[in-house]
């Protein structure tokens, strides 16, 4: 469903030009800003970095510009003590919040301003008490406090740009089984290499690659084409985050709830799936162009979950009520509830056999501790000496009966046929011992623990949805 595609990757200062976006001129500028600024970073010329910080910010309004200048201050005023810098870290950290409103770090910035708001205050009052008493030594106000070197060094924050003409496509991160990222235009740190997924309705997907330069604005503008071949499928249900399938389950899911995406025109199967839920299947006729909608209401199923976990379990067989449910563990599967017999065997070891109540809407985790199988060493031995008595006393029945009245032994050959008798007696005995060493339990047992987890329901309300979220609490 994907379309591999030429993207532009702009490293502003190889440029060519953006679609509708902001000049080029102003990107180019902002990149130099941000190069400029972040030499001066590394050599500690904070003042230098947060002018340039600033510049980058004018020419291009991206809110991690305001978090940079704001830890360039902060540097400044942890090395310095300057209360001016401290105040001007605080009021950039406050813009930055400003600017994004959905800050995933808005606590911990809100947090560091706190600090430098106390820091602040302690600088003012030991300078007014050190002007009030003139003769004193002088305090030292370079050293920071506890609070703000525990802190630390503050890292400017490296700057992706992701822009797309039409705007407003969903931008992906590495899975689409992960949901949608981000929508066109975006801008925001990451961290290592990425695969980047951009879709939009009616138009062709993209992807690329992107590894992201702590000192340059990178920045990744794709022009996305129209594709009247494809049609576009979007799928929400009452239960967000539940796994999508599409035409053969067995490669797995394809995202999670809430879901779009081009699909190719005919018939498609389609899955919607959640733990403590019905599974929802529905065969959808996707036409080039159009849009197919899907909104499943998932209902609660009257299944638990059996996870089965632990050591040796690569070849073993998990069953449920005589019928084999996992090929092999570890393994996790739905379980009608009710009482049910579970087995976990392996060839090698003893079985593991424990009857378990499952209850609706709850995962038993049973880790088996399968114990090996003893040898039957001592039953092979007794077989042998059985059958060693049993032929002996064959051959001493057979030889009595051939004696004549001219043989030695002629006069002994009863007590040779009761000995005879007494040997196929005793070999029976052994026999009977060895049937029991083979078949009699030898060793410990295999022993297992087992947890419940309850699959919780809460309430949950989103873009597009509202319904029931599902999690486990023990």
């Amino acid at each position: 469903m994907l379309s591999r595609l030429v993207v532009v990757f702009v490293f502003v200062a190889g440029l060519v030009g953006l679609a509708h976006a902001q000049a080029p001129d102003l990107l180019v500028k902002a990149q130099t800003a941000f190069e400029d600024a972040q030499r001066a970073y590394l050599s500690k010329d904070f003042d230098v970095a947060a002018d340039n910080f600033k510049k980058a910010y004018e020419a291009r309004p991206l809110p991690q510009f305001l978090y940079n200048a704001a830890a360039a201050h902060h540097m400044k005023g942890k090395a310095t003590g300057s209360v001016e810098a401290y105040e001007l870290a605080v009021q950039y950290y406050q813009k930055y919040l400003a600017a994004d409103a959905q800050a995933a770090d808005k606590a911990a910035v809100e947090k560091v301003v706190g600090v430098l708001d106390k820091e602040i205050a302690r600088l003012k009052e030991a300078a007014a008490a050190a002007a009030a008493t003139p003769d004193a030594p002088p305090a030292d106000l370079t050293t920071p406090s506890a609070d703000v070197a525990a802190l630390g060094d503050v890292a400017t924050r490296s700057l992706v740009v992701i822009e797309t003409e039409p705007q407003g496509a969903n931008i992906y991160l590495d899975d689409k089984k992960n949901g949608v990222f981000a929508q066109t235009p975006w801008s925001g740190s990451l961290d290592g290499q990425h695969k980047i997924l951009i879709e939009k309705r009616g138009h062709k997907s993209k992807d690329a690659v992107i590894a992201p330069d702590p000192n340059r604005l990178v920045v990744l503008q794709v022009v996305l084409s129209e594709e009247d071949y494809l049609g576009w499928v979007e799928i929400k249900s009452n239960v967000p985050g539940a796994a999508v399938y599409a035409d053969d389950k067995a490669v797995g899911a394809i995202g999670t709830t809430p879901y779009s995406g081009n699909f190719k025109p005919g018939k498609h199967t389609v899955w919607i799936e959640a733990d403590g839920y019905e599974p929802y299947s529905e065969t959808i006729e996707v036409v080039a162009g159009e849009t197919h909608e899907i909104s499943p209401t998932l209902r609660g199923a009257p299944v638990g979950y059996l996870n089965i976990r632990g050591a040796n379990l690569d070849k073993a067989k998990v069953s449920v009520d005589g019928k084999v449910v996992c090929q092999a563990g570890p393994c996790r599967t739905p379980v009608k509830e009710g009482k049910r017999a579970i087995v976990v065997s392996r060839g090698g070891y003893k079985p593991y056999r424990v009857k378990l109540e499952v209850q609706a809407k709850t995962e038993l985790t049973v880790v088996p501790s399968l114990a090996k199988k003893p040898g039957r060493g001592d039953a092979v031995v007794a077989y042998i000496f059985a059958a060693a008595l049993a032929g002996g006393a064959t051959g001493a029945y057979l030889y009595q009966k051939d004696l004549t009245a001219t043989d030695k032994y002629f006069d002994k050959r009863d007590t040779i046929k009761y000995g005879a008798y007494g040997g196929w007696g005793l070999a029976g005995v052994v026999g009977l011992s060895a049937i029991y060493y083979t078949f009699r339990d030898k060793g410990a047992p295999s022993k297992g623990t087992v947890d419940v987890k309850a699959l919780a329901l809460s309430p949950s309300i989103g873009d597009g949805f509202t319904g029931l979220a599902i999690g486990g609490a023990y």
